[in-house]
This record gives structure tokens, C-alpha cells and sequence, in this order.
């Protein structure tokens, strides 16, 4: 009998849908089905990945900085970073072949949509003087990168804590096919481009 009352509650329990994917399915996929006039639902261009990285270039004289970026960019993203290594040896740079000198992750699934939503609605309206991103920086295969000048701009980034203000590149990754087309999504889920 316990068995069957603890099946039929779980059966009610509503399942959670973050609420930037749910506006995805309601709001965002009607909108571009409309106004690109696909015959099926799987043409709709959605998000498939979103890459954080951070390039430390003092970390040739100072290896803990590193560490610092790896730790600002895991809490930011809320998934572990990893180093990333030079490729090759720069004299002039004193950088040699496999020193760490920054860090990156890639967000899938429910923590992109998740770092997404808070990109949007949190991060960027904390940016100074901030008139909206150009809609120049796509790369000509639907996918955008924008560049942030301060990692403090999230929420999680304790002020007192931070030992250097580091910048960080965001590459947002669709399946669409044009420009046109990611632009348009990106302007549905309210991404604030510059207006010209």
C-alpha cells in the first residue's frame, strides 16, 4: 500500500524546467517558427553550448593568479574550469610550452541555460556605461563572442576577495544556419544588442 501512495505522488510532483528554457519552448521556438516560416520544428535554432575563458597573461611572473582565475570562473559558471596551456615557447613573453596561462569552460544543458539567464538578466545590466552589444560579432555561422572587461560583474564574486581584475571571453554557440537567424534568437530571449 505504501508503496502505491509513494508512486502516486511522485507521478504529481511537477517537473522543474529552468525558466529560460521554459520560455525557449513557449515564447522563443513559436516566435522564430513565425517569422522564418519553418516547415519543422527541429529547423528552430536553439543553443548548444557556451564557452567561458579567461587568458591570464601574467601568469608567466606570477603561476597564482592561475589558481585565482580557475577558482572566479568555477564559481561563476557553476561547473569545474580547467587550465589552459601554451601551445608554444615566446621568448620575448618569457612563456614556455606548456605553462598554464588561462583557463576555460564549456556549459551545456541546464547550467548553460542557467549562466545564460543570469547573464542577461543579472551580469550585464551591472556593466558601466553599457549601451548593448554589437551585432557585428557574429562569425558568419550563427555563433556570437563577446568579450567582458571585469569578472566582478557576476553576482558570486566577492568584491574583497578578488586578487586581479581579469577579463573573459563568452562564445555563445547555436545550430543556426545565418547570422540572421542566431540574431534573432538571441534578441528573443531579450539579449541587449546595441541600437543603432
Amino acid at each position: 500500500m505504501a508503496n502505491k501512495v509513494d508512486e502516486k505522488s511522485a507521478k504529481e510532483e511537477p517537473k522543474y524546467m529552468l525558466r529560460l528554457k521554459k520560455y525557449y519552448f513557449e515564447y522563443v521556438a513559436p516566435n522564430l517558427m513565425k517569422t522564418f516560416n519553418y516547415k519543422n520544428v527541429m529547423e528552430i535554432p536553439k543553443l548548444e553550448k557556451i564557452s567561458l575563458n579567461i587568458g591570464v597573461g601574467k601568469a608567466t611572473q606570477n603561476p597564482k593568479l592561475i589558481e585565482s582565475a580557475i577558482k572566479d570562473l568555477t564559481t561563476i559558471s557553476g561547473q569545474k574550469a580547467v587550465p589552459t596551456k601554451a601551445k608554444m615557447s615566446i621568448s620575448n613573453f618569457k612563456l614556455r610550452k606548456g605553462n598554464p596561462i588561462g583557463c576555460r569552460v564549456t556549459l551545456r544543458g541546464n547550467i548553460m541555460y542557467e549562466f545564460f539567464d543570469k547573464l542577461i538578466a543579472i551580469a550585464i545590466p551591472r556593466i558601466r556605461d553599457f549601451r548593448g552589444f554589437s551585432d557585428k560579432s557574429f562569425d558568419g555561422r550563427g555563433n556570437f563572442n563577446l568579450g567582458i572587461k571585469e569578472q566582478i560583474i557576476f553576482p558570486e564574486i566577492n568584491y574583497d576577495d578578488v586578487e586581479m581584475i581579469m577579463g573573459m571571453d563568452i562564445a555563445i554557440v547555436t545550430n543556426a544556419k545565418t547570422d540572421k537567424e542566431a540574431y534573432e534568437l538571441l534578441k528573443e530571449f531579450g539579449f541587449p544588442f546595441h541600437r543603432v
